[in-house]
């Protein structure tokens, strides 16, 4: 497990301020209001400021970039980044990898049955609609039930239709076609915007056969917050 220092979930919030103030700040965002919560801000689609939330997860295999749904699915997105800006998910391994289907991570404990969310609780379920688990990529909140969600996700290596509607989608990964010379063209049907080589390594990994946990540990090194998709 890394030895970097692990912020309790409370004083993620906080931390998260620290690290992205301009979601509070009324000068950064004039045409807003005063956020009072990462959730509320959020819900204000359509601001600049506030459009296109990611991060990139830095593994042992390379880095996956994910942009964040945060207008569909408000507070799932502020308890992830809220965790992600505290560190908490630094040194988490990928404790659950099935070949075809998805890898999963998100516990401190690495075993598959800790975590826990920035309230220190269980929290609802957030589905939608436009939101479903059709391509390769896509990022979810893993459960034991309805309205179980902490802090463990996974990441789908393709169609997944069962899935829907039982398990929050919050983020995909954000395709990146480069077409030649100095243009690019962005597809927007997968939404990983960078990491499907990544996604592809961690698909290859050897894992137990009955566990699905990997034979040699990969993790999550640390990650990056962007307010902007396509940062660097």
């Amino acid at each position: 497990m890394s030895s970097a220092r692990r912020a309790e979930p409370r004083d993620a919030r906080q931390l998260l301020y620290m690290h992205q103030p301009q979601l509070f700040d009324e000068q950064a965002c004039p045409r807003q209001f005063l956020f009072a919560s990462v959730a509320q801000a959020c819900q204000k689609v359509g601001d600049p400021c506030l459009s296109g939330w990611a991060v990139t997860l830095h593994t042992d295999v390379g880095d996956i970039k994910i942009e964040l749904f945060c207008e569909r699915t408000p507070k799932t997105c502020e308890n992830f980044l809220a965790l992600c800006a505290s560190n908490y998910y630094n040194g988490c391994v990928f404790h659950r990898n099935i070949k075809g289907f998805m890898v999963q991570t998100g516990d401190p404990l690495g075993t598959g049955k800790g975590g826990t969310s920035i309230w220190g609780k269980k929290f609802e379920d957030e589905f939608s609609e436009y939101l479903k688990h059709s391509v390769r990529g896509v990022v979810s909140m893993a459960n034991n039930g309805p309205n179980t969600n902490g802090s463990q996700f996974f990441i789908t290596y393709g169609k997944q239709p069962h899935l829907d509607m039982k398990y929050t989608v919050f983020g995909k990964v954000l395709a990146l076609l480069h077409l030649g010379g100095d243009s690019e063209q962005f597809c927007f049907s997968s939404r990983v915007i960078d990491g499907l080589e990544t996604l592809d390594e961690l698909e290859k990994l050897p894992v137990n056969e009955k566990t699905y946990r990997p034979l040699n540990d990969v993790r999550i090194k640390d990650i990056t917050i962007h307010a902007n998709p396509f940062a660097l």
